[in-house]
């Protein structure tokens, strides 16, 4: 009697699982890591690809590899099986920027220059970014396309996972109908991996098939597109490296807030003017301030602290010859500690904090706008230098909301590049209302870090305010010890009248030159 065979289990299918890579240049730790830190540093950078994620699968990824593209010494692309699917626009793409002429020109600005590189992926992303939702490279048909592919490259991978999972079944503990129905759940489970499998290659031969009738379109567009960004980011530097040079900030900006300074300057002609606006006054200002020193019928009065070298008490000095007081000693200057001696007879300009009320209303607009600007970010120059909190407060109608700024609020009065910009740019127009912003200084006044402080309140005087507001105004004056003193952009419309209500001294400006600058910044 012939024995009978045990029947023999199918064989297990294998299936390839799907890349996890959505990106197509290969990078490494570093080139990640710079890439990452110009993202926490750049809100643009985060804007752009959050907005691009909503129209385009994997359009962070995009961004990191136009940025590798144009940063990295070595280019290296990963293979096509390396990639998921549904990233294959990204890659024609990368190819439109990488074989034009114009690549070359570009990669000369941003070769392992860190802003350049961002700045330059930022911008090329907001355009392509724009030609996306213009719909010149795809239509609505297309982009979901891309999601569906996208959808279908997940639910292969979960049933991939599942078909695996089946195997961690003991089967031992399994009965034999048990296992017949975990075997037909196998094959089952199979089948539709396989039918999966099949629906994504068909969707993304289509793909391919689609990509290829708008390839050449999308490579002219995006070369023309890289050539605009290679002017205007060599625009965008010069401007950058204008701006810091007139209008410091007493720190060495990172690359994101390179970025961010080089996004806002990049075709913006008000700020270009207003840069040169400030280097002039700023010539004059710091001519000045030097006048300041000099002395005439002094005598001393008593001892103070502070961190004026020229009246330090002579023991202080002698802590620069010991190892351990010398250090002391720095950090006593640094904090305006060092015991000096005051001078009577001689006034002390400048000493207090600045609390500036900037003008915004419609009015202003055009050269008033960079004129008072100017003037503003001079009067803050001088502050950071001389160690003072500076405080702006720029105003339009009663219904606006004061746009307020602490411009150095750290220990050592350091100015932040964003503030300054967001000093800089913001202009709300509409009509003037004088009281809302002198109620907002009175109150800065009252609080202790800005007691001993002064307001300049910068207009064209085209107000009116309340008799009453006005009386009440010079008793707080009065009794809080400031001064006030007004600029006033006489350039075209203009009005003295009620500035005299409440100004301790007014100067006014003729024309729009650095000359006329003079006189102004005499008192701070």
């Amino acid at each position: 009697m012939a024995t009978r065979r045990p029947t023999k289990a199918p064989a297990k299918r294998v299936f390839q699982p799907l890349p996890k890579n959505s990106f197509w240049i290969d990078s490494d730790a570093y080139d990640r890591r710079v890439w990452e830190h110009l993202r926490q540093e750049s809100p643009s950078l985060r804007e752009v690809e959050a907005n691009g994620a909503t129209l385009l699968p994997h359009f962070g990824p995009l961004l990191q590899d136009i940025f590798c593209l144009l940063f990295k010494n070595n280019i290296r692309y990963n293979a096509d099986a390396e990639v998921l699917p549904s990233a294959l626009l990204n890659r024609k793409f990368l190819d439109a920027i990488h074989q034009g002429s114009q690549y070359d020109f570009l990669r000369d600005q941003t070769l392992l220059n860190e802003a350049h590189a961002g700045l330059s992926t930022l911008i090329l992303g907001e355009r392509l970014l724009g030609l996306v939702r213009e719909e010149k490279f795809l239509n609505r048909r297309d982009m979901r396309d891309l999601w569906d592919i996208q959808k279908q490259e997940e639910l292969v991978g979960d049933k991939i996972e599942a078909y695996d999972n089946a195997d961690t079944i003991p089967e031992d503990q399994l009965s034999e109908e048990g296992k017949k129905a975990l075997q037909k759940a196998k094959e089952k489970m199979g089948g539709e991996v396989q039918g999966a499998e099949a629906l994504l290659r068909h969707k993304t031969a289509q793909l391919k098939e689609d990509l290829k009738q708008f390839e050449a379109q999308a490579k002219n567009r995006l070369q023309a597109e890289a050539i605009k960004v290679a002017q205007e980011l060599e625009d965008a530097s010069e401007e950058a490296q204008v701006w810091g040079d007139t209008i410091g900030t007493g720190e060495k900006s990172p690359p994101g807030q390179k970025l961010e300074l080089g996004r806002r300057l990049a075709g913006n002609e008000k700020l270009k003017k207003l840069a040169r606006m400030v280097g002039r006054m700023k010539f004059h200002a710091q001519a000045l301030r030097k006048k300041v020193f000099e002395r005439s019928n002094e005598e001393l009065l008593e001892v103070e602290q502070g961190d004026a070298l020229h009246r330090l008490l002579p023991h202080e000095m002698l802590s620069l010859h010991h190892p351990v007081l010398r250090k002391d000693f720095y950090r006593r200057f640094l904090d305006q500690e060092l015991i000096q001696y005051s001078l009577r007879g001689v006034e002390e300009k400048g000493k207090g904090p600045m609390i500036v009320c900037l003008d915004g209303s419609s009015s202003m607009s055009g050269d008033k706008e960079i004129w008072s600007k100017a003037v503003t970010l001079t009067l803050l120059e001088i502050a950071r230098k001389q160690r003072r909190l500076f405080r702006s407060i720029c105003f339009s109608s009663a219904d606006t909301p004061l746009q307020v700024l602490d411009m150095n609020p750290r220990d050592r009065y350091e100015v932040e590049t964003k503030t300054i910009m967001d000093l800089a740019e913001y202009f709300p127009g509409g009509g003037t209302d004088f009281q809302k912003p002198l109620d907002a200084a009175l109150a800065c006044l009252r609080e202790s870090r800005f007691k001993k402080g002064d307001i300049i309140f910068i207009t064209d005087g085209e107000c009116q305010v309340d008799p009453q507001w006005a009386e009440n105004f010079r008793e707080e004056k009065e009794q809080l010890g400031f001064s006030l003193f007004s600029i006033l952009i006489d350039m075209g419309p203009a009005s003295l009248g009620t500035l005299k209500e409440f100004s301790d001294r007014i100067s006014t400006i003729k024309q729009l030159t650095g000359d006329e600058a003079k006189e102004i910044f005499i008192k701070f």
